[in-house]
């Protein structure tokens, strides 16, 4: 890469922190349970990895920050502190930037939202997953509903904007119990909820068990049911979605989520990180180490730990940018994908297939957006599929 870039685009940063205190047994994401860690040495690390990145990027205004994992909220509020001090001295860091923070809330990690909310985060992301205690316990998590709820209490007290995720379409889970469930959430969330089905990812405890028959999930009809009614009550309580999975108050979107979904630029660091950053024109898709150990080792060694490093063509790019784009309730904006990729959209689809999905109605296209429809919405893989065939 070279050292010079496009100063005039903003810049997300994600902070990948790898460590949780026991892994959820439906879990695929690169969390790592470890008997001791050495806090300083990581904070080194991260902050020598940022550096790395703000030589090869530029200056850049950074639009948010995003401390996910793992659970990152395991992370003293020094060490949160920190590292958006020195993406402050990276980079311009206004004070409208938006910078999240995922958390658990089990009782020990909620004590710590005062302390987090003082180191400069605005803005948390809570892991509830369920309101049931008996579904908290099949899906592996540590704290209670008890607890649960208190966290969402704290969480509002220091942070205006807060989220919250639940997991649905669980083990014997019916259409009217997760009706009941979505209406209490309702109750308690303040202007963001994640709402995700559940899934079974391939080398996870829960796949494994599905396979065998000893996991029983609701069925496609269930599931479908389960996904209008969440969007249909969402809307109506004010929170529409703006995103597959996720429903928000008007304004209050996650604008770290909105840089990848509109295909902006953001560097990602800590271990199997992934980030697009542009330099002198041309996309670079970065991706870390993922092994904690390996990538502190590479970093303490070499400043960074990137292990892919690939310029993206056009029709790569022009791909990703119809994946993230169609996730969002307002589509892929035209102009921007122009301005972006270089080339109108309708070059980059398949045009019969196009034509035949807009006249089924599951997409639909005005002077200014490409969008799925309501309908269209559950089948947004195949539609991807028939579109970039």
């Amino acid at each position: 890469m070279n050292k010079t870039a496009d100063a005039a685009q903003s810049l997300a940063v994600y902070v990948h922190w790898p460590f949780c205190r026991s892994k959820c047994p439906y879990c695929d994401f690169n969390s790592h349970v470890r008997e001791s860690i050495d806090e300083a040495a990581w904070l080194d690390a991260l902050c020598r990895e940022l550096d790395h990145y703000a030589g090869l990027s530029g200056p850049r205004g950074i639009g948010s920050i995003f401390f996910g994992g793992g659970t990152p909220s395991l992370m003293s509020a020094r060490t949160v502190e920190g590292l958006i001090d020195r993406i402050g001295r990276n980079w311009s860091l206004p004070d409208t930037a938006e910078i999240t923070l995922e958390a658990n809330p089990t009782s020990v990690e909620a004590e710590k939202f005062r302390d987090f909310a003082a180191a400069g985060v605005n803005r948390v992301s809570l892991g509830i997953q369920s309101l049931r205690d008996d579904d908290l316990r099949a899906l592996g998590r540590e704290h209670s509903v008890a607890e649960a709820k208190d966290a969402i209490a704290l969480a509002q007290k220091y942070f205006r904007r807060n989220s919250f995720d639940l997991i649905y379409a669980r083990m014997g889970q019916t259409v009217a119990e997760w009706e009941r469930e979505l209406q209490e959430a309702l109750d308690l969330a303040a202007n963001h909820l994640s709402l995700y089905q559940l899934t079974m990812e391939k080398g996870t405890p829960f796949h494994a068990a599905y396979r065998k028959g000893q996991l029983i999930l609701p069925d496609e009809d269930a599931s479908a049911e389960m996904y209008d009614l969440t969007r249909e009550v969402c809307a109506a309580a004010g929170l529409p979605a703006y995103e597959v999975s996720n429903h928000a108050a008007p304004g209050e979107e996650s604008r770290h989520n909105m840089t990848y979904w509109t295909y902006g630029d953001y560097i990602g660091i800590g271990p199997g990180a992934h980030g697009r950053l542009t330099v002198e024109g041309r996309l670079h898709a970065t991706c870390q180490r993922r092994k904690p150990e390996f990538w502190l080792r590479d970093v303490q060694e070499t400043g960074h730990a990137t292990e892919q490093d690939e310029l993206l063509d056009r029709r790569t790019m022009a791909e990703e940018m119809i994946m993230m784009g169609l996730r969002l309730s307002r589509g892929i904006a035209l102009a921007e994908f122009q301005a972006r990729i270089g080339d109108p959209l309708e070059d980059h689809l398949d045009q019969s297939r196009l034509e035949a999905l807009l006249a089924q109605g599951y997409l639909d296209k005005d002077a200014g957006h490409l969008r799925v429809t309501g309908k269209g919405a559950p089948l947004l893989n195949y539609l991807l599929g028939e579109l970039l065939a």
